[in-house]
C-alpha cells in the first residue's frame, strides 16, 4: 500500500499533534539548556519516560537513550489486520 502523503501532512497540522511537536521542541531546548549542550548528540534522542500517547508531554521525565532503544519500546499501535 503506497503511502498518501496528503492525509499525513493533513494530520501532522492538526492543532493537537502541532501543540503535541511543540512540547517536545520545547522538552529538546530545556535538555540541551540544563546539560550545555547545543544539540543532542548523533544517534541519540530523548526519550519521555512511559508512554504517551495523548495528553501534554510537560512534568514527565526525559533521558537520553539511542534512537534504535527509543523505537524498540514504544507501545503498540491499534493497528488493523489484514
Amino acid at each position: 500500500m503506497a503511502r498518501n502523503y496528503k492525509k499525513e501532512t493533513k494530520y501532522e497540522n492538526t492543532p493537537a499533534q502541532v501543540k503535541r511537536r511543540e512540547a517536545r521542541n520545547k522538552r529538546e531546548r530545556e535538555y540541551e539548556k540544563a546539560h550545555g549542550t547545543k544539540h543532542v548528540p548523533a544517534g541519540k534522542e530523548l526519550d519521555h519516560q512511559g508512554y504517551h500517547r495523548t495528553g501534554s508531554l510537560d512534568h514527565v521525565p526525559v533521558r537520553l537513550v539511542s534512537k534504535h532503544t527509543n523505537r524498540v519500546r514504544q507501545p503498540p499501535t491499534k493497528r488493523k489486520r489484514k
